[in-house]
């Protein structure tokens, strides 16, 4: 049945801007040159101010977690970054595994039906949250004709993100337009941190490492160890030695856990016992629990301001005081203990000694809505036991000594699949609310994304490189995709 609603949408995905597939084998090279085409082509974007806006009117940053997620820049043409695409994406990916879509993604009328669906409705989200950014009164504009200028940049922006996503999927490039604009996101953001030379109010640089060597050539000069205590640990969550080292710490303690995985013996039936094994990671989920946590946490932010700004003032203040509390100090609201209070990560090592209780509640709120996240996304996502069950017998396989059944198959899954679930939940959750403790550059979420990405593209050029070595490797696997 909802195959048959898609169905009838088919008219509307033929008649949206496509990308054609190469006629022929693209070369690595190609693909490189394509991949880096579209990544400067974003790289504008992100600097391209929106007309009639002005670089010095970006506003509060509401949206900062999402932006991570989204690759969005705010003010620029890519204010909407990969949000579309990722919510499309995100709802089908959901409606499939939880069964309430019937399609067979084996199946190629389907796979197209949910490649054309997941599309369409890109095209609708950007339409929308085009809208959205351009007359709910975001930017402070009045003028109708500003508004609709707005929309139209978004909305075209928005179209070519999509379209450039489509094209490296389709072969044209390597790995996809969602994972390379927010891997590049992420290192534009870590490398700004890292060497930005603008001046700041404690007398360094923005950038942590030419903060650190300011400060070496201040102690030369002083005979003084002060400016290097300076910059170990700066104030308002400035970018500091702390972060940059939890960073290193980070990425080095991430890629150790990508190598840790339970392996599952299983044989080949139809290749007279062939044996293998079927690796389960550790971090099973990946990235994504965090991914849902930041969206969620960044939404209850964005309301709460909203409910600040027009309740604040009324009588309804002590009704709203648990969820959101600010004062004003010397004319800037300060948070203050409440719900969105312990759900906003401290900035670094000072704000968490200066309220450690602040830093517990975080942690565990945070690490425990990883986990419940984790669990949601296996149960719905097609990752349960049974589902994989379900793909191992249907793929020929079988477990030595077992019958080969869904059933037992199950059971046996059953042992690792649901602790490996919470222990990568937790994982991950802790590892991202620590980083953002100890203001790791690049925050947590970002740092557990880039590597994901990074490891990614790794085996995607290994593998690229091995089909242009043994041109024969790739005419089987083309013989086994049309199969």
């Amino acid at each position: 049945m909802p195959s048959r609603v898609l169905s009838t949408l088919k008219p509307f995905m033929q008649i949206l801007p496509e990308v054609p597939k190469p006629t022929r084998p693209v070369t690595f090279r190609e693909k490189l040159l394509w991949t880096g085409l579209v990544l400067t082509i974003y790289f504008i974007m992100c600097e391209v101010t929106l007309y009639p806006l002005s670089p010095q009117q970006p506003g509060f940053e509401r949206f900062f977690f999402l932006r991570l997620i989204f690759a969005s820049r705010r003010g620029t043409l890519a204010e909407l970054g990969i949000g579309p695409i990722v919510t499309a994406g995100l709802i089908f990916q959901l409606l499939v595994g939880s069964r309430i879509l019937d399609l067979d993604l084996s199946d190629p009328e389907d796979r197209a039906l949910f490649t054309g669906g997941q599309k369409l409705f890109a095209f609708l989200f950007a339409l929308l949250e085009s809208s959205v950014y351009a007359f709910s009164g975001i930017y402070g504009l009045t003028s109708i004709s500003a508004k609709f200028a707005i929309f139209m940049q978004l909305f075209a922006a928005s179209i070519l993100i999509i379209l450039m996503d489509e094209m490296i999927q389709k072969g044209w490039g390597l790995g996809s337009g969602v994972s390379l604009f927010i891997a590049a996101g992420v290192a534009q953001q870590i490398f700004w941190l890292c060497f930005a030379p603008y001046p700041m109010d404690d007398g360094y640089p923005l950038g942590a490492l030419l903060a650190f060597f300011s400060a070496i050539a201040a102690s030369v000069r002083t005979h003084s160890i002060e400016p290097l205590k300076n910059v170990i640990v700066r104030p308002h969550g400035l970018p500091d030695v702390v972060g940059f080292l939890s960073m290193i710490g980070i990425f080095l303690l991430i890629s150790y856990l990508e190598g840790v995985r339970v392996e599952l013996p299983v044989v080949y039936s139809r290749y007279r016992g062939l044996r293998a094994k079927i690796p389960f990671k550790f971090l099973y989920v990946s990235n994504v629990p965090v991914i849902l946590t930041g969206a969620l946490s960044a939404n209850i932010m964005m309301f709460a301001q909203i409910l600040w700004s027009r309740y604040s003032n009324t009588s309804a203040i002590k009704y709203i005081k648990w969820f959101v509390y600010y004062e004003n100090v010397n004319g800037t609201n300060v948070l203050r203990p409440s719900l969105v209070y312990y759900l906003s990560p401290p900035g670094n090592l000072s704000d968490v000694a200066a309220d450690p209780m602040r830093a517990l509640i975080y942690l565990l709120l945070f690490t425990m809505l990883c986990v419940f996240f984790a669990i949601a996304w296996v149960e719905t996502s097609g990752m349960d036991p049974e589902t994989q069950a379900e793909q191992i017998v249907r793929a020929g396989l079988q477990i030595p000594g077992f019958r080969r059944s869904e059933r037992i198959v199950a059971a046996i899954l059953r042992r690792y699949i649901p602790s490996l679930t919470i222990l990568s939940g937790l994982a991950v959750g802790l590892i991202a609310a620590v980083a953002d403790m100890l203001g790791a550059i690049g925050t947590g979420m970002g740092i557990l994304l880039l590597i994901d990405i990074l490891l990614q593209y790794q085996a995607i050029m290994m593998q690229e490189r091995a089909l242009e070595m043994y041109p024969l490797l790739r005419r089987i696997i083309g013989e086994r995709r049309r199969r």
